[in-house]
């Protein structure tokens, strides 16, 4: 494992993915009657996709972390962007939707909407990064060339 082989995307969907799990332990919503709910008191798709979209930067930045050829690290960055633009699309109506009549969004749904942001960022971040090769290129001994016939 080497430190050294991650990049900006990578981090950044790090940093992405921890800030979805921090925010499915702080709350997303206030009422007057239910007062405050998390991200499990109302789970449905969205939060599916948010996992979903979470579960990809982590195979991101470890499949990065822990191969030696870039072929891992750019399919998990491939299916990071489709993951990653579900769970922002999700966000955004988790936090423009008010579930159980809530009156306020917390913390918890900002938290997951920028979490899930930096994550879809990370990723195409990572598919845009020319990665240089961990070893030196091939240089082959140049052999003259033979032609038929010719003697010379």
């Amino acid at each position: 494992m080497s430190i050294g082989k991650l990049r900006g995307g990578e981090l950044l969907a790090l940093l992405g993915a921890l800030c979805v799990i921090v925010s499915l332990m702080l709350a997303w919503y206030e009422g007057s009657s239910s007062g405050t709910l998390d991200a499990w008191d109302t789970f449905g798709p969205g939060v599916v996709l948010l996992l979903a979209a979470t579960a990809g930067a982590l195979s991101l930045f470890f499949g990065t972390l822990a191969e030696r050829s870039a072929a891992v690290s750019v399919a998990a960055a491939v299916w990071c962007i489709p993951l990653g633009m579900a769970g922002l699309i999700a966000a955004v109506v988790r936090v423009l939707e008010r579930p159980d009549h809530a009156t306020g969004v917390c913390a918890g749904a900002w938290l997951a909407l920028a979490g899930v942001a930096a994550i879809f960022a990370g990723a195409w971040l990572a598919v845009h990064d020319e990665r240089g090769s961990l070893y030196e290129p091939a240089t082959p001994e140049i052999r003259p060339r033979y032609v038929r016939g010719r003697s010379g």
